[in-house]
């Protein structure tokens, strides 16, 4: 192995790397019971970040032209809380956001299928922590997720 190889090897990351060697982990979502692509298979951190910026941008628009004047405040104050009931209502209802809609996702419990008002709660107060939506397993979830019993899937 050259130094090119070994280098490309630690920016793509260990799981190319033991990929490379021959390791299968399989595809996300395999242990789980859930479909490699389509409808049912995990959504892919592309879609969930669109999801939520979309989210962020509806409950922005929504604190500065009905709460308040003040950009700032409305970023800094309004809108993480009406984020935060806009998830915890949405999700714990229908299964999704207007931004989770917008891109084909889905909340559900891996047990039920359905997410419970209770879940929703935990696993919004942990994403809003951010540091147990950063850390993921290899099926693709987050800590928020795996913590709540629950999988974010494709519609």
């Amino acid at each position: 192995m050259d130094n090119r190889q070994a280098i490309g090897s630690w920016l793509s990351g260990p799981r190319a790397a033991a990929e490379e060697a021959g390791v299968d982990f399989g595809f996300r979502g395999e242990q789980l019971g859930l479909p490699e692509q389509g409808p049912g298979s995990i959504a892919r951190p592309g879609r969930r970040l669109g999801a939520l910026a979309v989210d962020w941008g509806l409950c922005l628009l929504i604190a500065y032209g009905l709460l308040t004047d003040s950009y700032t405040r409305a970023a800094q104050v309004w809108a993480p809380l009406i984020l935060f009931v806009l998830i915890i209502l949405t999700v714990g209802s229908l299964g999704f956001t207007p931004g989770k809609r917008l891109f084909g996702l889905k909340v559900v419990s891996l047990d039920t299928g359905r997410v419970n008002p209770l879940r929703t709660l935990l696993r919004t107060v942990l994403l809003f922590l951010a540091l147990p939506a950063l850390i993921w397993d290899r099926d693709g979830r987050g800590l928020h997720d795996r913590v709540a019993g629950t999988v974010e899937v494709r519609m």
